[in-house]
């Protein structure tokens, strides 16, 4: 049956980011599919937790602060999760910051930080999960966060845009590697969704504004609007797809 497909059962999730917004989102969507899950973030992962316990899956808190990721930090990660939870199936790349500033003026220091958290914390993490799955033969869903910057430019926010371009690049070229071993790298793409980061957007009400007018669905989007589209990269129904960055924008990149 084809929605058999979309279950998440006996499997195990990491998503950083946990907390809050998209990455609290993504991992209720993969609980309700099914799957057990562990939570990385440098903030208290408690009411992330009780929302997964209360769907009768297993939540592992990871408080972990992200910054400045080395290859030996993610392999431990990767290891508490799976001696914690028995197994790793599926990585979820959500957690990141924005900064900005004018480009002539951006800080080196903000720069260096987003690059950091948003793009090398990626690949980091990536690899150490691909050295899981490749280890025990077993496949495995890597799915990243990418943003409608990784598409286009954005204003005041060179570095961001910087690294979701690269979070689409990289998405691409860990595909390719990594295909052959059944090991799914794709990424999602979100619009404009109320998030802290798009906090002094939506309270700026002439910005707001011009957002929402290009949005040709009329709405900002909710953190619950990625769960679909997180299942089904994150099940065996995403078994062919590879390298993939599927836009989740209201419509955004169609006007």
């Amino acid at each position: 049956m084809i929605l058999d497909q979309f279950k998440l059962h006996g499997r195990v999730a990491l998503v950083t980011g946990a907390s809050r917004g998209l990455g609290r989102a993504l991992a209720l969507g993969l609980a309700e599919a099914g799957a057990d899950v562990a939570g990385i973030d440098v903030a208290p992962l408690g009411e992330t937790a009780a929302l997964v316990a209360a769907l009768g899956r297993q939540f592992l808190a990871l408080e972990h602060d992200l910054a400045a990721m080395t290859p030996e930090r993610a392999d431990a990660l990767i290891s508490a999760c799976c001696d914690a939870l028995g197994r790793l199936d599926i990585l979820v790349n959500n957690a990141g910051i924005i900064r900005r500033a004018p480009a002539a003026e951006f800080p080196r220091e903000d720069w260096e930080a987003v690059i950091d958290l948003q793009l090398s914390c990626v690949f980091y993490l990536s690899q150490a999960a691909a050295r899981h799955f490749l280890r025990n033969d077993q496949g495995g869903k890597i799915i990243n966060i990418a943003s409608m910057l990784s598409f286009q430019g954005g204003v005041r926010v060179p570095a961001y845009a910087a690294a979701k371009s690269g979070v689409a690049g990289l998405t691409r070229a860990l595909a390719n590697e990594w295909a052959q071993h059944r090991i799914n790298v794709n990424a999602l793409a979100p619009g404009y969704f109320t998030t802290d980061v798009t906090a002094g957007l939506r309270a700026d009400p002439e910005r707001s504004r011009a957002i929402l007018s290009r949005i040709p669905a009329g709405r900002w989007g909710e953190p619950d609007d990625l769960q679909g589209a997180a299942v089904f990269l994150a099940s065996d129904a995403a078994a062919y797809l590879h390298g993939a960055i599927i836009p989740v924008d209201g419509g955004w990149l169609a006007w």
